[in-house]
């Protein structure tokens, strides 16, 4: 399911792309995403439940499975397939993330997270898995080079009130996973699973979970502020520099390292 996209980068940035997916059916999944290029962005696989094997034109092998995360940064050009095996559930996100202008021909990079290495955070109202960014005065798993967004998986237990800090100026939002919460006093401040809420500006994240709890994946980060060309699987910052890129996928020239 396409969450957020094209049409809500102006209001997400630096956050490009959401896709959620969660099926017990193999035959939706299996067919997987074969090979595709990607340059000027970040793309970070959360797999809550699943198994998906991965390549790349850099001679990366490998696969993430349950709580893994994989945060690839395509910088200057990257080749690669995803592909999910069959299992009980295929349960995740991927989120694509911007990069600023000087750093989209950076040198392609890995940082696969492993679910034992993401610090959990187990506390009275709610358990915090920490991917990247801190909370009560955790790092995260992954410290990315570029954006240094804020993202937490947060299962808030039922009629419990979670709240944490943010910074003014960020763009804050969350993705539902499971579950129901309020965000504000109005009824329609409350919002069920498989939706994104975006949240005004402001020092205090809050929410009240629902009779079933809710859990949901939290990110924060500084808007760029920088024009956007995009392509497919490929994001610039002008038409030209967008142009550029497809005519060396045409001539055999699109990766750089």
């Amino acid at each position: 399911m396409r969450v957020l996209g094209r049409e809500d980068v102006h209001d997400f940035d630096p956050f490009l792309m959401l896709d959620a997916f969660d099926s017990s059916n193999p035959e939706d999944y299996v067919k997987g995403f074969p090979w595709h290029p990607h340059r000027g962005i970040e793309t970070i696989t959360y797999l809550i439940e699943g198994d998906i094997e991965h390549g790349d034109s850099l001679g990366n092998h490998g696969r993430i499975q349950s709580g893994d995360c994989q945060w690839m940064t395509a910088g200057s050009g990257i080749v690669h397939q995803e592909m999910p095996r069959a299992s009980s559930r295929l349960f995740g996100t991927q989120l694509w993330l911007n990069m600023p202008s000087k750093d989209k021909m950076a040198a392609p990079r890995y940082g696969d997270i492993l679910g034992k290495d993401i610090p959990l955070l187990d506390e009275e109202k709610a358990a915090v898995r920490v991917l990247s960014g801190t909370y009560m005065g955790r790092q995260g798993a992954m410290t990315p080079r570029h954006v240094r967004p804020t993202y937490l998986d947060v299962t808030v237990r039922p009629g419990m009130e979670w709240t944490v800090p943010t910074d003014h100026g960020d763009t804050v939002f969350a993705y539902i996973l499971e579950g129901e919460g309020c965000f504000g006093p109005r009824p329609e401040d409350c919002v069920p699973e498989k939706h994104a809420v975006l949240l005004s500006d402001g020092d205090t994240f809050r929410v009240q979970a629902e009779e079933r709890g809710i859990r949901f994946l939290l990110l924060a980060a500084k808007p760029l502020k920088e024009p956007i060309a995009w392509g497919g699987p490929i994001v610039m910052n002008t038409r030209e520099e967008l142009n550029q890129a497809f005519r060396e996928l045409d001539d055999g020239s699109f990766l750089r390292h």
